[in-house]
């Protein structure tokens, strides 16, 4: 079961993983239609009824996707955010531990202060915003809630839909409508492709992996690089791409310059990397040549 069910995550989640496990998605307002799935409604905001359909239900594990990801959203409404990031990450969490059944919570790396490079595991957090505050809430009532949930510290990306574009479709998109886009030089993060999440998450699971995990790709890139190299690998014009500093940004909210995880943890679980920037974006292309990005495109819709 995920939760989230028509997010990009959600969605990228289950075509990785719908033919080698029964993938609900729970639908919340939009409607959702993707092969190899089925939609489920889940009332994430009710302890109670969340508790009675999860009864009915019953999966062996729950992915929690669901929650606010735009950051100046959160700042603008800090009560919404809050009860979408952490709120309903308690409820998920009580009602699995009532039923037993096994959590995977997605956390962000927006939690520090962007100081350093390359944050750790037990790193005092140091949020710098709404959003990060509320989603370092929900990780701290997870683990009052249920000890035994997995974790998952990260920064995604992935094909997206109509009503969510991820940071990869924003550049692909731009560059190919011939757009000039500004890229931050100073603004640093260890990004990873869904898919690779998915199936590291499910690896760290079937070990009996719990408490927080750093999932996040091997290289350490700007903002800047990464849109230079994603466009160099889906051969679209570099000279469209241009140098920002986030230090000289008019944002709504603060970012930390520097989000870059250390994933020496999930690399000692596994005993190998989780992968390097030039094979996501390998990946990235064999999905869009399979028809991933068409069929994301069509897969959600606000009746």
């Amino acid at each position: 079961m995920i939760t989230g069910g028509s997010g990009l995550l959600a969605l990228n989640w289950a075509c990785c993983k719908r033919d080698e496990h029964d993938v609900w998605l729970a639908q919340h307002v939009r409607t959702i239609r993707l092969r190899g799935t089925r939609t489920v409604p889940l009332d994430l905001g009710s302890a109670e009824i969340l508790l009675r359909q999860l009864e009915q239900y019953r999966p062996d594990w729950i992915v929690h996707t669901a929650g606010v990801t735009n950051v100046d959203q959160c700042e603008r409404d800090p009560e919404q955010a809050r009860e979408a990031n952490a709120v309903l990450a308690r409820n998920v969490a009580q009602a699995a531990v009532r039923l037993g059944i096994r959590l995977i919570h997605i956390s962000t790396d927006h939690l520090f202060g962007g100081t350093r490079s390359l944050y750790k595991e037990d790193d005092p957090p140091e949020p710098l915003n709404v959003y990060a505050r509320t989603k370092l809430l929900a990780e701290q009532w997870i683990a009052e809630a249920c000890p035994g949930a997995l974790v998952v510290r990260t920064n995604f990306f992935g094909w997206g839909h109509r009503y969510r574009q991820s940071f990869s479709d924003w550049i692909i998109g731009g560059l190919r409508g011939g757009e000039a886009i500004t890229l931050f030089e100073d603004a640093f993060f260890t990004p990873i492709l869904v898919d690779q999440l998915a199936v590291d998450a499910h690896r760290l699971m079937e070990m009996g992996a719990s408490g927080i995990f750093n999932v996040a790709g091997d290289e350490r890139v700007s903002r800047y690089e990464f849109a230079l190299r994603l466009a160099k690998s889906f051969s679209l014009p570099v000279a469209l791409i241009h140098r920002g500093r986030i230090s000289e940004a008019n944002l709504t909210a603060r970012r930390p310059p520097d989000m870059s995880l250390d994933n020496s943890k999930a690399r000692a679980a596994f005993g190998a990397g989780l992968g390097t920037l030039d094979e996501y974006f390998d990946g990235l292309r064999r999905q869009q040549i399979s028809g991933r990005d068409s069929e994301l495109l069509q897969a959600v819709t606000a009746d």
